[in-house]
């Protein structure tokens, strides 16, 4: 049984890899987008929120939309905490806003956002209506 929150929020914690450093040690601008994605599964992790799920009931959840706001860089062995935040709407789609920072400092690093939708698997097709399973979701962590 998951939990019952106002505030859906997970965390993924990572560190800075070498291979994600430009030579200066400084990650690539463009990692910070895979580092919301890791946030996402933290998420998926933590309130049965699974992507292969939707896709075994017919939907894929393409990203539309992403936004991302650079306030500070990581550099190389940094560990990041990457805060996602899940924003309930009526419409079909899925808005998760982040935040990261830097462990140690607690600087905030980045904040951004993406917005999914639901697409039928097989005409990829958009969905206007909300699937029956994500409105089963959201009761189930008391967002409804």
């Amino acid at each position: 049984m998951s939990p019952k929150h106002k505030d859906l929020i997970a965390t993924a914690r990572i560190t800075v890899k070498f291979n994600e450093c430009d030579p200066l040690g400084i990650m690539w601008h463009g990692h910070y987008l895979k580092y919301f994605e890791e946030g996402r599964e933290a998420f998926a992790t933590k309130y049965n929120f699974d992507y292969l799920d939707f896709f075994n009931k017919g939907y894929s959840t393409p990203i539309v939309h992403a936004e991302t706001t650079y306030k500070k860089p990581l550099r190389y062995r940094d560990v990041a905490l990457v805060e996602v935040h899940f924003k309930k709407t009526d419409a079909a789609k899925i808005i998760f806003h982040y935040s990261i920072k830097n462990e140690a400092t607690g600087e905030l690093i980045c904040t951004g956002s993406t917005t999914q939708v639901f697409v039928n698997n097989g005409t990829m097709e958009l969905s206007l209506i909300v699937p029956d399973f994500i409105t089963a979701w959201l009761k189930e962590v008391g967002l409804k």
